[in-house]
């Protein structure tokens, strides 16, 4: 393709003219390409950009390009410039039509080829799309719900007749779901709770929905059926994405509400919160001040008591916050715990194990995965390093009785494991010391990061997300319209609580800011700050074994970017500053 010659100008009109505003930090920009890439994978002529005179007094590189045919929206930015690495923010992009696209960066360009990803935040605009719906089940504040359907419950009668207009690779229901193009996301967990009522005595309605998702010819997870209960029957309706448009927005709804409650109650507050607390406990109980492992672990558990002391008090208290906005009662969710912990397992907080015991290891486009995976693999080789300081051998773990002790602790008096079934209750090996303490960091640092600071994002449009649901959901189909809709949705004084309440809970310290930070909050923030200051200085002595991988290091991930790249900008300006991390 025939490259186009420069263009940098501060005025130009033209019938197809996209423009095009780089920004920077205003150093070691060289030359680059710029291609503008649409959502039928169409790019625009190669445009090169040339260093301009006065850089180095403005930030901000303006380029227009203009094309023979309207590309439409643009999805993608690839740059291709020399080995010299520079930091872009972000690249904006205004159509020929006038919309304006974001493409955030805030990332280091170090590769020759580079693809950044469109990151618009349009949850208010786009929310009742079956693909943002989908998309959230991989990147959203729950990205933990979906697994590989390789069965279909029994409580979910769908048939490949129901679904057939959905499949678009000319395959039958069963053989997608042989072919792993099927999801599900299934909320028994809800079933049969007490549902909860307001002070006004005005009452709420919660259900255990079951929602079968598709991965399209665009690899793009969407909902098929959706069935609002677990007991199917003519009651129990299965809504289609070709039903009445408001049968299949309110049963949408119904899904993300459910998500919601399980979200805040279990993915959020018990499996980062309340467990990172049993550690901490057990830590102060078990381990001495001057303990090396003591040392390691205090910076991301630190302040986890009395966090949750307060979210005890004002939040899942009978008076608290979430007993006023949750469709779960107080005592409903005392239950939905006790559910939760039933299942909940060592290995299960293990992130790489998670990821395959859901069989999600190559779904498309799920960043949850791929950069947790890298996070949790720095994490991992930063304790390998320091445990392999003061232990030289197994038998050194074997005989050290506070370690001993400490596990012992979470198991039998935190996780309530007497016959160590589900958690460890000793280790043996290094290697075994070495993943407890990553998955201690972890969960406490960049777990509880991920379902955390992305809330006012989501759900900070209501409909998107909603936290209650005032009428019961549809036992039949045709009986939707928007009135009921209306209705169902929570009334403002509750969608005030929860905005305000999901405001707060994504707010930074002032030692968790990081320079050139977007104003986006990052998804992979720990609550202490990138990984914790402790964990800084270790850091420096790795060079980047675990860099970020061409798409991360782009940062192709659309509106996962937004909640995802400045943890890894600090860690990987972390990583290049010191030696190779062992393999």
């Amino acid at each position: 393709m025939a490259e186009m010659p420069l263009e940098i100008r501060r005025t130009r009109t033209a019938p197809n003219n996209y423009t095009v505003l780089v920004s920077t930090d205003g150093k070691n920009v060289g030359n680059f390409y710029l291609t503008l890439v649409d959502s039928n994978n169409q790019p625009s002529k190669r445009t090169f950009v040339k260093k301009p005179y006065w850089y180095g007094f403005e930030k901000d590189i303006p380029i227009y390009i203009d094309v023979e045919k309207y590309l439409g929206d643009i999805v993608q930015v690839n740059i291709d410039k020399d080995d010299t690495p520079w930091y872009c923010l972000k690249i904006e992009v205004k159509t020929p039509s006038g919309k304006s696209l974001e493409f955030p960066c805030y990332s280091w360009l170090d590769k020759k080829e580079v693809k950044i990803r469109e990151g618009s935040a349009k949850v208010a605009e786009d929310w009742n799309t079956d693909y943002l719906f989908g998309y959230q089940f991989l990147n959203g504040c729950n990205p933990v719900m979906i697994k590989k359907c390789v069965n279909l419950p029994e409580t979910f009668p769908v048939t490949h007749e129901m679904v057939e207009g959905s499949l678009k690779r000319g395959l039958t229901l069963q053989e997608e779901i042989e072919e792993g193009n099927i999801y599900i996301a299934d909320y028994k967990i809800l079933d049969g709770l007490e549902a909860n009522r307001t002070s006004q005595n005005t009452q709420y309605y919660l259900t255990a929905p079951i929602c079968l998702l598709y991965n399209n010819k665009h690899n793009q997870i969407v909902p098929i059926a959706i069935q609002l209960s677990q007991k199917p029957g003519e009651r129990s309706p299965i809504f289609l994405p070709n039903d009445n448009e408001y049968d299949w927005m309110l049963a949408k709804m119904w899904v993300k509400s459910s998500d919601l409650n399980v979200h805040q109650m279990v993915t959020h507050l018990l499996k980062t919160h309340l467990i990172s607390e049993v550690f901490e406990v057990a830590m102060y109980r078990q381990l001495s001040s001057v303990h090396p492992v003591y040392k390691l672990l205090s910076p991301h558990v630190r302040y986890t008591i009395a966090i949750n002391a307060q979210a005890r008090a004002n939040l899942i208290s009978k008076d608290g916050v979430f007993s006023k906005i949750s469709s779960v009662s107080a005592d409903g969710i005392d239950e939905l715990m006790k559910r939760a912990m039933e299942t909940l397992t060592y290995k299960s907080m293990c992130f790489p194990e998670d990821i395959k015991t859901r069989g999600m290891e190559n779904t498309p486009k799920y960043y949850y995965r791929d950069d947790g995976m890298k996070i949790w693999g720095a994490i991992n080789c930063f304790v390998d390093e320091v445990i392999k300081i003061y232990y030289d051998n197994n038998e050194m773990v074997k005989k050290d009785l506070e370690i001993q002790e400490f596990v012992k602790d979470v198991s039998k008096f935190g996780m309530k494991d007497s016959k160590g079934k589900k958690f460890p209750q000793s280790l043996e090996t290094r290697e075994e010391l070495i993943e407890y303490l990553t998955v201690v960091i972890f969960t406490a640092s960049a777990q509880h990061a991920a379902v955390n600071f992305g809330q006012y994002e989501w759900y900070g449009w209501i409909p998107n997300s909603p936290s209650t649901m005032r009428t019961r959901h549809p036992q039949e189909k045709g009986t939707v319209d928007l009135k009921r809709i209306m209705d169902t949705l929570p009334d403002r004084a509750c969608s005030r609580e929860l905005l305000g309440t999901v405001w707060d809970l994504t707010q930074f310290e002032d030692n968790e800011s990081c320079q050139h930070a977007p104003p986006v909050v990052s998804v992979w923030f720990s609550v202490l700050g990138c990984l914790a200051p402790a964990l800084f200085a270790p850091l420096v002595a790795f060079a980047p074994t675990h860099a970020l991988s061409d798409d991360v290091l782009a940062l192709t991930h659309g509106l996962a970017f937004l909640l995802y790249s400045p943890l890894w900008r600090v860690l990987w300006e972390l990583l290049l500053l010191g030696r190779s991390c062992p393999e």
